[in-house]
């Protein structure tokens, strides 16, 4: 372990939907496997998260008559981007990465399971007011540094780490540790608004 015993690796949603051939495949995301079991080898506290949908979620694209996936709707907590059904709860999509080092982690925090509203972040649901808990566990076991790798960094990479600062906590993002959807421009847009909260990059932004 090198890094301090109050920091904690936070490794966001690492499943098979989300690399090459998943429902939801973020480009080249499978490549940030090795990265990230690399990095679990320097923290002692390690959490995963894991999207986990029931089937007919309401951000799903095929619960909406009429309308296809990356539609946005307005759902009651705000704008929704609807999403091609994935990571749905028990099947294969839903599980990591089978070569993601999982044994290590302390933590595996569930998200996206309400059927009505979509999660992003590791720390809210999409309403930023219903908690996922992992604030207080981090806070419990000491934390105060937050290091997060994952998918996709323009989405729940990006409200993770938002959502950490604003819990007073110290953000780091692996950028060589992250992949993005980039949609419609959405991968600048999300490192500016990470910059502008106070979140810290490792990497350079031409290493994504």
């Amino acid at each position: 372990m090198t890094r301090p015993s109050n920091a904690a690796l936070i490794m966001i949603d690492i499943q098979n939907d989300f690399c090459s051939g998943g429902a939801l495949a973020v480009e080249r995301g499978e490549e940030i496997v090795p990265l990230v079991n690399e990095l679990q080898n320097d923290f002692a506290v390690k959490v995963l998260t894991q999207d986990w949908h029931p089937s007919r979620h309401l951000s799903f694209a095929q619960s909406h008559q009429g309308k296809e996936s990356y539609d946005l709707v307005g759902m009651e907590y705000g704008q929704q981007v609807l999403w091609p059904t994935h990571c749905v709860q028990g099947t294969s999509g839903a599980a990591f990465h089978e070569d993601l080092k999982t044994d290590a982690a302390d933590l595996i925090i569930r998200k996206g399971f309400r059927p009505h509203i979509d999660s992003y972040s590791a720390f809210f649901e999409n309403d930023h007011t219903t908690p996922t808990g992992l604030a207080g566990y981090l806070r419990e076991r000491g934390v105060k540094q937050l290091h997060m790798a994952g998918l996709a960094t323009d989405f729940c990479v990006k409200f993770s780490a938002i959502d950490a600062v604003q819990q007073g906590f110290e953000v780091v993002v692996h950028l060589d540790a992250c992949r993005a959807i980039d949609l419609n421009g959405s991968l600048q847009e999300a490192l500016d608004e990470m910059a502008q909260c106070g979140v810290k990059f490792f990497a350079e932004m031409t290493t994504l």
